[in-house]
């Protein structure tokens, strides 16, 4: 399965939802964890939007 954006489940842009479908997980888990993640110093809001320009949406179907 490759790596997209849904159409269906999106909060902001997709990105947690298609990382939840890519490996198997929850979408809220995702979420959750990139919420924890940004209590920590570092790149995350550059790398959500950096997956928010490079992967791509899903195709209609």
């Amino acid at each position: 399965m490759e790596l997209v954006r849904p159409k269906r489940g999106r909060w902001i842009a997709g990105v947690c939802a298609g990382l939840g479908d890519r490996f198997g997980i929850s979408a809220g888990i995702i979420r959750l964890l990139f919420i924890v993640s940004c209590l920590l110093p570092g790149p995350q809001f550059l790398i959500y939007i950096a997956l928010w320009v490079v992967v791509p949406n899903a195709a209609k179907r």
